[in-house]
């Protein structure tokens, strides 16, 4: 399953990698890509992953998710 987030407020590379980090750390995420050109991250999961998970951690990274999307 891909999950997409549109994250408010990264500005920098540092503020990418922050983001790819704290969803990394997720249990059930696999590989993590983000982008800070279009300002969304990209997670290959293995299983479906909480909303409020993904939120919380990017969050707790210091940004805001404005949307999820998930395709199969």
């Amino acid at each position: 399953m891909k999950i997409i987030l549109k994250i408010k407020g990264m500005h920098c590379d540092h503020c990418k990698m922050r983001v790819e980090k704290a969803l990394s750390g997720i249990s059930g995420a696999g590989k993590v890509e983000v982008s800070l050109m279009w300002k969304k991250a990209t997670i290959e999961a293995e299983d479906d992953i909480p909303d409020a998970l993904l939120r919380d951690a990017v969050s707790d990274a210091g940004f805001e998710v404005t949307a999820i999307k998930r395709k199969n």
